[in-house]
């Protein structure tokens, strides 16, 4: 991975960390001064907005984020994609919130949905003219490769969000304080990015237009936009149309309780989605110059790491979710475990499917990509509406966990079919024989200790430690590659864990990786043992730790 990638990684992985941790911290609130029906509420209006914005604004963000990053040899060709796409986010802006408005003032919104939502539409059409322009500047600034400014934007629109809903919520203002506190947010998020923006090309290029002579790929960003259009929307169905389906057909409480069982799953993927948001312009580079080894070395690298990351965490939350939902979101969110359990399988899929997507959105021929993620969409739509309405939000999560999961097995037919091989290098047998060793020891630590403070604070690192131990014993990782990730970090991490892959790397393979996988052999089986041990020993540890 060269450097200029990493650090845009690094860039948007610390983002995302910081808004995971808000979001962590954050979300059990909303949903207890919510209450599970007003969080059912919120959730539905939250996903209506999503859908509706796909054709307002995805097919700008993609496309202005993509084209920026292209090397192009025409004159001012930066400022003539940022004035284009300015005057198109302009018009799609005014035209998204006028539909919004007209729909709840002609009574469409009361029809479909109950009177009571009217005025949270009047609300959402405020909030898609704002946040047009925030996921432009934000967007806008990524083509750039200034992943260093786009980037503390998202946590300045998470951090005015939680200081202006959690109070308002707090106060009794209801959903409307929750999407106050979006409005507010993404009113200062845009003010900020479109400044930035301006610093790099002024926004005045709005007016401008190619002298004579000059092409500028119109029909081809067009064409792009409306291909992103439809892949998004394909994408973003996955997303909510469980939720949509399972308003109609059950109550608000419901709705709730299954959001939060999603809210706890999505968690898995916030490494995915950054990478995800990182290689879409980044691979954008390496395709114009037909690099395709090295997108093949890269994609197949990333499904390897983010595969064994995402299980290990995938595991971990589904030995302790007995103990973290209560704790986490309150005794009336119980309900939501066992669609918890059933949705981890699935967002494992999706996690691994979210980087070769966005590879093969880098190189520009959607249609593979549209494809694939169509007959996911079309799987998930079929069964949510075959099993939601007889088992409800079980049926919602059994559905949409084979919809995700299917997402990553024609992803790589998609991937193949572009010109690159995500399995190349990714290990996927070790890996998953890695998950299964480790998950024993995890599972059956959880399962002992009682004291659901103890199992939060003691399983998480021990179930790393395991993990990775068996990762490296299996060949599922070479004993440099953790130090080569560490390496990408900025100082002191980063100088260290490079001293120590560079000693590892230059350590005779044959002598030393005999040794040391003898050695991780006899602790593996030692951790197995202690594991079921410790699962055997249960009702004395329950003594112990009451």
């Amino acid at each position: 991975m060269n450097r200029s990638l990493a650090s845009g990684v690094a860039s948007v992985v610390s983002a995302k960390v910081v808004v995971l941790v808000l979001t962590i911290l954050t979300t059990p609130l909303l949903y207890r001064f919510l209450g599970a029906s007003g969080y059912g509420d919120y959730a539905f209006l939250m996903s209506v907005f999503a859908i509706y914005m796909i054709f307002v604004s995805s097919g700008i963000t993609d496309g202005v984020r993509k084209f920026l990053a292209e090397d192009r040899n025409a004159a001012d060709w930066s400022e003539y994609v940022v004035g284009f796409y300015f005057r198109l986010a302009i018009t799609l802006a005014v035209l998204g919130a006028a539909g919004l408005v007209l729909a709840a003032q002609f009574g469409l919104v009361g029809l479909a949905f109950g009177e009571e939502f009217a005025i949270y539409f009047y609300a959402l059409a405020l909030l898609v003219v704002t946040a047009q322009f925030r996921d432009y500047a934000r967007k806008t600034l990524m083509g750039f490769g200034l992943e260093r400014y786009s980037e503390p934007l998202k946590i300045l629109d998470k951090v005015g969000f939680v200081v202006v809903a959690i109070p308002a919520v707090y106060l009794g203002a209801g959903v409307l304080g929750a999407l106050a506190g979006h409005l507010v947010a993404s009113l200062l998020v845009a003010t900020a990015g479109l400044l930035l923006v301006h610093q790099r090309v002024s926004l005045s290029s709005v007016f401008d237009s190619p002298r004579n002579g000059e092409r500028f790929p119109r029909r081809e960003m067009l064409t792009f936009n409306s291909l992103s259009i439809v892949l998004v929307f394909l994408l973003m169905s996955l997303y909510h149309i469980d939720i949509l389906m399972l308003q109609q057909f059950r109550d608000s409480a419901d709705v709730g309780n299954y959001r939060a069982a999603l809210q706890l799953a999505e968690f898995l993927w916030f490494v995915p989605l950054a990478l995800q948001t990182v290689f879409v312009h980044s691979t954008s580079e390496l395709w114009s110059q037909d690099r395709r080894r090295e997108i093949t070395d890269l994609a197949s690298r990333t499904t390897r790491y983010t595969f064994l990351l995402t299980a290990v965490m995938a595991v971990g939350l589904a030995a302790l979710a007995d103990v973290a939902v209560p704790l986490y979101f309150g005794s009336e969110a119980v309900p939501a475990i066992e669609p918890l359990l059933l949705l981890l399988p699935g967002a494992l899929g999706f996690a691994l499917a979210r980087p070769i997507l966005a590879v093969s959105q880098g190189e520009g021929t959607l249609r593979y990509p549209i494809a694939a993620t169509g007959t996911a969409a079309g799987i998930n739509l079929v069964l949510n509406a075959v099993l939601i309405p007889s088992y409800g939000m079980h049926g919602a999560a059994a559905a949409t966990s084979v919809g995700y999961g299917t997402m990553f097995v024609f992803h790589c037919w998609s991937a193949r079919q572009v010109g690159f091989d995500p399995l190349a290098d990714a290990r996927l047998g070790r890996s998953l024989l890695a998950t299964v060793l480790a998950a024993g020891p995890i599972v059956a630590l959880a399962s002992a200790i009682s004291n659901p403070w103890l199992a939060l604070a003691v399983v998480p690192p021990f179930g790393l430690v395991v993990f990775v131990g068996f990762a490296l014993l299996v060949g599922a990782l070479n004993p440099a590659e953790p130090f080569e990730v560490l390496s990408a970090f900025p100082d002191p991490v980063g100088s260290h864990a490079s001293a120590i892959r560079r000693r590892l790397e230059n350590v005779g393979i044959s002598s030393s990786r005999s040794w040391f996988q003898n050695l991780l052999f006899v602790t593996g089986l030692s951790l197995l043992v202690s594991g079921l041990a410790l699962g055997l020993l249960e009702p004395g540890l329950r003594i112990l730790l009451p």
